[in-house]
Order: C-alpha cells, then sequence, then structure tokens
C-alpha cells in the first residue's frame, strides 16, 4: 500500500460510533482497513492521536473564480474541506455568452474578484468543468445558475419568461446538467433571477428532476416572510418532484429571532409526505453578499449601468432611500435597513479602503453624512464591487437548525476583499471545535456525519463521504482535542489549527501541516 495510517480513530461519515484501525491506500483509493492487525505500506503515518475521517464537504461555496485563479486553495484545503459545490445563488460563469460574462465579471466582482489578466476560456459548463480538470487542489460539483441563464434567455426585463423563452431555459439547463452539472441553484433576492415567478421556477426544476438532479435555492426571503418563502421552495419541489436542498437555511433579522422550530416544522411535515429535502448553513451569525444587493430589485433592472444611472439621480436616490429605510426592500430581505448591522468589508479601489471594517452608519459619521448618502456614493463609486458583512443573525436558530437529520455543512464563503468573512477559512474546524467540543451541541460522530456522508448523499456519490473500502481516499485527519476555527472578522485569513493532514483523492494537499501544492482534484460530474 502506499501509505497507512496507523492506530488512528475512525469516525467513517455515517454517524456510527468511531473505532480504531489502520487504514491503507493505494492508487487514490482507501485499500484496507483492519481493527485486528497492523497494515504494512511504503509509508507508515503514526496517527494514534488523530481522528481520521471523510473529506469534509462544502455544499454552499463560491470558489468559482478563486479555485482557478488561486488553485493550491488554501482557505479550503487546509480546513479538511476536499469537495465544494460551485455556481450558487443562481449567478455564475457558465454557460455564457460573450455580453453575459461582461455584465457577471462586474457585478460578482464583490464575491469573486476579476482578476487582471485571467483566462475566461470557457462559455459552455462542460467546458468550465474541464478547465476545472486542469489542476485543482480539491473536488468541484457545479449546479446551473438560474440567474445566469435568465440573464441568457430574458436579459435584465423583470416581467414573465414566454413559452419561447421558458422553453429556451429549460433547454440550457438540459444542456449544463447532460455536461455534469448536478442541479440548478436561485438566488431570489437577486437579480436577475429573483424575476421569476414560482411557476417558472417549477418548469426549470423539472428538467433537473428528469435529470435526478437537485435545486439549491438561496430564496426569497430570509428576514420578513421568510418561513413562506421556504414554504414556496417546498411548493416547487412538491410539484415538479425535484430533491431540493435549502442554501444557508437560516432565520434572520430580528423578526425572527426565536424562529427556528418554525422552519423545522416546516421541512419535518414535507419531509413525512414524501418531498426529499436537505438543508446546509454555516455556524456563524453574520451573512455576506455584495453591498448593492441591499437595493430594490428594481434598481438594478437593466443591469450596470441603468443602476449607475439611478444612483446619480437625486430624486430616485430618495426612493430607493424610503425604501431602504422606511418599507425594507425585497433586496434586504423586506426589513428595514439598520445601518449598524451592515459592515463594508471589501472594497475595489485604495480610495475606500478607509471604508473597510465599518459599518455603514460608522462610516457616514466620520464623514459627516447621512448613512443613505454614503452607501449610494460608495456604490456609484465602486461600480457596485463592493462586499458587506450583515450582522442579523441569531444563535439559538443557528443551533436549532444544525441540530436537524437534514443539515449538511456549507461555508457559504467569499475568499476576496479587504476582510472576507471568516468562514471562508473556519466554517469546518469551527463546527468540530466550538460546538461540538466547546458546546456539545452534536457529538463528534453526528457532525461528521452531517459535514460527510450526509452530504455525499445529496450529491449522489457512490464511493465518496464514507470511509470504506474502494472509496476515493478523500480524508482528513485531525486533532479532537485541537481542532480550531482561528479565521475572525478582524483577521480572517488565518488557517485552522488541529488538521495536520488532508488527501484529495489520495494525494496529500497537508502533509504534517503543511501545504504540498498538489492538485489532485478536478471536477464531479453528475452522471444522469
Amino acid at each position: 500500500m502506499d501509505i497507512v495510517f496507523r492506530g488512528v480513530r475512525v469516525a467513517d461519515g455515517s454517524g456510527a460510533p468511531s473505532f480504531h484501525a489502520d487504514v491503507g491506500l493505494s492508487n487514490g483509493r482507501i485499500a484496507a482497513i483492519d481493527r485486528d492487525r497492523p497494515l504494512t505500506g511504503r509509508r507508515i503515518i503514526d496517527a494514534s492521536d488523530l481522528v481520521l475521517a471523510p473529506g469534509f464537504i462544502d455544499m454552499h461555496s463560491h470558489s468559482d473564480l478563486q479555485v482557478l485563479a488561486k488553485p493550491d486553495h488554501l482557505a479550503k484545503i487546509s480546513q479538511g474541506v476536499t469537495c465544494e459545490v460551485i455556481g450558487q445563488d443562481g449567478l455564475s460563469y457558465a454557460p455564457v455568452n460573450d455580453a453575459v460574462l461582461e455584465t457577471l465579471r462586474a457585478q460578482l466582482a464583490g464575491w469573486n474578484d476579476d482578476p487582471p489578466g485571467f483566462s475566461w476560456d470557457w462559455r459552455s459548463v462542460g467546458e468550465y468543468l474541464d478547465r476545472l480538470d486542469r489542476g485543482i487542489a480539491v473536488n468541484a460539483v457545479y449546479l446551473v445558475p438560474q440567474g445566469t441563464v435568465r440573464m441568457l434567455c430574458l436579459g435584465w426585463e423583470d416581467r414573465p419568461a414566454t413559452a419561447s423563452e421558458l422553453d429556451a431555459m429549460r433547454t440550457m439547463i438540459d444542456e449544463g446538467m447532460a455536461q455534469g452539472a448536478a442541479g440548478l441553484s436561485s438566488g431570489l433576492t437577486y437579480t436577475p433571477g429573483m424575476y421569476a415567478g414560482t411557476d417558472e421556477l417549477v418548469a426549470l426544476c423539472e428538467v433537473v428532476a428528469r435529470r435526478r438532479g437537485f435545486y439549491s435555492p438561496h430564496h426569497r426571503s430570509y428576514g420578513k416572510g421568510a418561513v413562506e418563502a421556504y414554504a414556496e421552495m417546498v411548493d416547487v419541489s412538491r410539484r415538479s418532484g425535484c430533491a431540493l436542498h435549502l442554501a444557508h437555511a437560516t432565520m434572520n433579522f430580528p423578526v425572527n429571532a426565536g424562529r427556528a422550530e418554525e422552519l423545522l416544522h416546516l421541512l419535518d411535515r414535507a419531509m413525512a409526505d414524501g418531498v426529499d429535502i436537505t438543508l446546509d448553513t454555516y455556524p456563524y451569525l453574520a451573512g455576506a453578499t455584495y453591498l448593492s444587493a441591499l437595493l430594490p430589485s428594481w434598481v438594478t433592472e437593466g443591469g450596470l449601468d441603468a443602476a449607475i444611472a439611478r444612483l446619480s439621480d437625486a430624486d430616485t436616490r430618495e426612493k430607493i432611500r424610503r425604501e431602504l429605510e422606511e418599507s425594507g426592500s425585497d433586496g434586504c430581505h423586506g426589513v428595514p435597513v439598520d445601518w449598524r448591522s451592515i459592515e463594508i468589508n471589501g472594497v475595489r479601489h485604495a480610495r475606500n479602503a478607509h471604508l473597510v471594517g465599518h459599518s455603514v452608519a460608522e462610516a457616514a459619521s466620520r464623514a459627516q453624512k447621512q448613512p443613505a448618502e454614503l452607501y449610494f456614493d460608495v456604490l456609484r463609486d465602486e461600480r457596485l464591487g463592493t462586499s458587506c458583512l450583515m450582522h442579523v443573525g441569531h444563535e439559538d436558530n443557528v443551533q436549532a437548525i444544525m441540530r436537524h437529520p437534514a443539515h449538511t455543512g456549507g461555508s457559504d464563503g467569499l475568499l476576496v476583499g479587504n476582510r472576507p468573512h471568516p468562514r471562508a477559512w473556519g466554517t469546518f474546524p469551527r463546527y468540530l471545535g466550538h460546538y461540538v467540543r466547546e458546546l456539545g451541541v452534536l457529538g463528534l460522530e453526528e457532525c461528521i456525519a452531517h459535514l460527510t456522508g450526509r452530504a455525499a448523499r445529496r450529491l449522489g456519490f457512490s464511493d465518496r463521504g464514507l470511509v470504506r473500502e474502494g472509496y476515493a481516499a478523500d480524508l482528513v485527519l485531525f486533532h479532537p482535542d485541537q481542532v480550531a476555527d482561528t479565521s475572525t472578522y478582524d483577521d480572517p485569513r488565518q488557517r485552522a489549527a488541529g488538521i495536520p493532514y488532508v488527501f484529495v483523492n489520495g494525494v496529500a494537499v497537508i502533509d504534517d501541516g503543511r501545504p504540498t501544492g498538489a492538485l489532485p482534484g478536478h471536477s464531479l460530474r453528475h452522471i444522469s
């Protein structure tokens, strides 16, 4: 055998009690698991003080661009992630044409950057997956982004799709899944995906169901009307027959304090009726997005230049301000914005770097402006390429939802910006350190099952997500008494503690605590 882990404690991803064994790897696979006799191999690693688990699966990742621009992908491999699901929130870079790609590069700069000199040498889903296959540190699963597809077929128009436009979108989704995508994502608080009505989403998801994929929506509200927004997604799943995976499924803003059980009751009733539902969360209270996402959706109708023009008109700015501060915009989840809770954490221009780490309210006070005035000025100056944190979460909701048996882990991590959310570097060790070891919200084996085996089942993997003989050797080894997130809001780009080994397809990407620079990952294409 190539490598043997001697005497390691195996938490196999099923939720079953852990056990001690020797585990051997050969040719990228788990070749042997022996509880009784020592195995032999070319390299022996004494792992008697470590836990061996399947590599963590990040069910909601925004690494679409950075995994190519910086393929060593230290943020993810250092926390034990061996597979991530990209193409999230209905907005990503395939399928595209030249015009839509140009628009997306600007719209998503706050999420993914727009690196100078980067080669955009794909247009279809299959070509994007081929690009991933040239060498990345982790494995990747792709979802067809519904907002991008709508952009291709309807542009930025806020109206129902015609029959021919709906057929065109269904064809694009079918082609994307035939080329290897695992399902469909939506961002129903982001334009233009949010312009789709329920019936349109059902029609799109029927295609996904035929391909045996799943639908992963960022639904219409995490604030006012959140439970009703979740119920709409359950209805889409029922009517289309498509499996449902709820993205970053949490209950935020003051209106939802203590209401997690309402969501879970809704899901439990649906699952009892046979609806196939899973969900993911991140173990933090703050959310993260681009700063312009708070705008009412009508502001960005027509695209970037139209939005900038509206933000430059005094009367229109006042109309937007009233909707943001008084009634609550759809972009801010129907809740009047509290500028104290919106922290600017990434800007494109050095002249705005002084804003980073401050709430809009703080920055406005320093500039002797009203918060909305500063907000509009920053968006216009940055051409909407600014990111933010939203401090709107509730700890009791976070804990209640992570206990649910349908739960999996997703970082929702943005890797760019001056101070990205710490979840990009810390999600998985935070589960194990803070919520398992310190708080006891989940047992170790149960938590690992959430982060591995259950996620693998949703993705349809038959040979990943568990420590089993013959399975792909996507593995993480960690110290159970030491594993912890060290990433903070002030200093987010910090590696996890207590994770000395990570293997992707049998190749070490973290070896005795050191990144190896190996790029053994590739796209994991859905077979329908």
